[in-house]
């Protein structure tokens, strides 16, 4: 799928329209389809990326109160967000999603240039931490459980060389995410939303052990 329309965009689109031709003020969608001719071209693109964005932040509401509600089940989040309504929709962990979601519009008006490049360095930093600390889970536990791991009939490509190449590459990006100064904020932001996580832990957990 990430040839297809990733790298199969870029072919299609620098096989009709030159690649040192194109404005980076502009969509290339647009400036292509505008070089073969069609007129609406801008509105065409428009609609399909409003409608991606809403189809996106249908799918992210509704995953992530899924998710809120599941943590208060398990004692992990305000117990007001296990509130079901009459169809079994987690109301409050729902208006508690798009209260967050809600944050990203203000952001928008305050600073529209950089909340893009804002959030989007931020989630990326969030799953670059994600991804590492799987494949840290995984090496761990090939090395405390072999015999299990031989047992299994799916096996990570060329363990362990590939996982310390993905570590690697990490850290890779991570550096060039620090060298933008854009980006580079997400550095400094992203661990202070980790420590918040990490207090809110600590006294849930304590409340737990009282």
């Amino acid at each position: 799928r990430i040839i297809i329309f990733y790298i199969g965009a870029l072919i299609v689109i620098m096989s009709i329209y030159p690649w040192n031709s194109i404005n980076p003020a502009k969509s290339p969608f647009v400036e292509v389809f505008a070089a073969v001719g069609i007129v609406a071209a801008a509105s065409i693109i428009n609609f399909v990326v409003l409608t991606s964005a809403a189809s996106a932040c249908n799918s992210g509401i509704f995953s992530t109160s899924r998710m809120v509600y599941s943590l208060a089940k398990e004692n992990n989040a305000p117990k007001s967000m296990k509130k079901l309504t009459s169809h079994k929709v987690p109301s409050n962990a729902l208006i508690f999603s798009a209260f967050v979601i809600l944050i990203s519009v203000i952001l928008s008006y305050i600073m529209p240039e950089g909340v893009f490049v804002l959030i989007t360095s931020i989630s990326t930093f969030c799953f670059i931490f994600i991804w590492a600390i799987i494949v840290i889970c995984h090496l761990k536990y090939r090395k405390a459980n072999p015999e299990l791991a031989a047992k299994s009939k799916f096996k990570m490509p060329f363990y362990p060389i590939s996982s310390y190449i993905i570590l690697i590459f990490i850290v890779f990006v991570l550096v060039v995410l620090a060298l933008n100064k854009e980006t580079r904020v997400a550095l400094f932001v992203t661990p202070v939303w980790f420590i918040i996580l990490g207090i809110i832990y600590k006294i849930i957990k304590s409340k737990r052990n009282s």
